[in-house]
């Protein structure tokens, strides 16, 4: 049994829903919401985060049997239909508990987060679209939190910080298997430095003489995005940086997972800078989010978070 349960883990990718909670926090605290709400819905998105999982793998069954052997449908550990199960009922359960949660407003972001899941699995992963799909799932996923504390527009920003992280992951991910070209990287990595210095630049601005409520809470609040956001870029930023100097498959597969399991600390910066939600609050949850990659790491070593 205990096997079957760690098959199932490898299947959705379980260290890697660690990076999930923090889209629905980060956009929860740009609209000011953090509260009650903020865990049911992040409860939620990770139930969705798995079930992309497990319908990517059932939609790659074919394709993976020929490069991914190992990967728990084709080495026989998990069956297709257990797979497509498992999907379809957390896919019911995150929707369930959106609802339950969010009310309307939280449905009217997690109903098209879900179609967009799906369609990233069952079409759009091997086209041209594949990065923007997947791309919008996440940044569709901070709204979520946002759209809980009923105020969606305050957290477009971090949607797009969020957003322009997983569309560089994914770019990187179709490499996975046939190594790099090494521009490819090279321009992930500009894009990386971006998002980190738009992260933390609201939180700077703000400590500037004459701006609201500038003083010593503003330059903590400013220390702590800054701090988060250069430990995104310092690790994440190596493993592209790795595979600028060896693009070869292993390499890119290091530096997708180093994408994914360094994505709460970019979520902890977007948290800490948040306007919206009064300044100790807000250093604190982001730096309690930020918590999740150091974890995540560990856990990764253990089940692949790719």
């Amino acid at each position: 049994m205990a096997g079957f349960w760690r098959d199932l883990a490898e299947l959705v990718r379980a260290p890697a829903a660690l990076s999930v909670p923090g889209d629905v926090v980060a956009g929860a605290a740009a609209a000011g919401g953090l509260g009650p709400r903020t865990a049911g819905l992040a409860g939620a998105s990770v139930c969705l985060y798995w079930a992309g999982m497990a319908a990517n793998d059932w939609a790659d069954r074919d394709l993976d049997a020929v490069e991914r052997p190992q990967r728990p449908i084709p080495s026989g550990r998990v069956t297709p239909g257990t797979a497509l199960a498992v999907a379809a009922g957390l896919t019911t359960v995150s929707l369930a508990l959106t609802a339950a949660t969010g009310g309307r407003r939280a449905l009217a972001v997690g109903v098209p987060l879900t179609a967009a899941v799906w369609a990233y699995d069952l079409w759009a992963k091997n086209t041209a679209a594949g990065p923007a799909v997947m791309a919008t799932c996440r940044g569709l996923d901070v709204l979520l939190g946002a759209a809980g504390a009923g105020r969606v527009r305050p957290a477009l920003p971090a949607a797009l910080a969020v957003a322009a992280h997983t569309y560089t992951v994914t770019e990187l991910s179709r490499s996975e298997v046939s190594g790099a070209d090494p521009r490819l990287p090279a321009a992930t990595l500009a894009g990386t430095a971006a998002i980190a210095l738009a992260s933390a630049a609201p939180a700077i601005r703000r400590t500037a003489p004459g701006s609201p409520g500038a003083g010593p809470g503003q330059w903590w609040r400013a220390a702590v995005a800054t701090g988060l956001a250069g430990w995104y870029a310092a690790r994440y930023g190596a493993a592209q940086t790795a595979v600028i100097h060896d693009p070869a498959p292993e390499q890119v597969r290091a530096a997708v997972g180093a994408g994914i399991v360094g994505l709460p600390a970019l979520q902890g910066a977007l948290t800490a800078r948040a306007a919206a939600t009064p300044g100790p609050l807000a250093t604190a949850v982001g730096l309690a989010v930020s918590v999740a990659a150091p974890i995540g790491r560990r856990l990764a070593r253990k089940v692949s978070p790719t």
